[in-house]
């Protein structure tokens, strides 16, 4: 099955499986996908993260988080940067997603990173999504 947004079937899948209450989830493994859940884990937003071989790509099976009373710790996701169209952003216009709450994640020519760690490495780059 090939997708023509692998980032964005990233986050539905993520999205879907916490409005469901779901313990954990199971994605299609890719580099940048891998690094977007690494992003998450570091930033306290899933439990933990396993990496599966199935001896094709692999899978990630994601942990999810939720507080005492159950409510899922991201609260939203949203795609910003699309394959029909793309959102850039220079080291001075990296946006702040609901007022340093959230996370915001670029593709930058330092690899992935939040909208925090581009800022102080003087980088801007493509506006992958944003989690809050």
């Amino acid at each position: 099955m090939t997708f023509t947004d692998p980032i964005a079937d990233y986050l539905t899948r993520i999205r879907n499986a916490a409005q469901a209450h779901m313990r954990r989830v199971d994605i299609p493994s890719s580099k940048m996908k891998k690094e977007l859940t690494r992003i998450l884990k570091r930033n306290r937003l899933i439990d933990d993260y396993i990496i599966i071989d199935d001896g094709k790509s692999g899978i990630i099976r994601i942990l999810l988080k939720y507080t005492p009373q159950g409510k899922s710790v991201i609260e939203g996701l949203q795609r910003v940067s699309r394959p029909g169209l793309r959102r850039y952003a220079g080291k001075d216009e990296i946006p702040r997603v609901q007022n340093n709450i959230g996370l915001a994640i670029l593709s930058t020519s330092r690899g992935i990173l939040t909208g925090t760690r581009a800022r102080k490495l003087g980088v801007g780059g493509e506006i992958l999504c944003y989690i809050w």
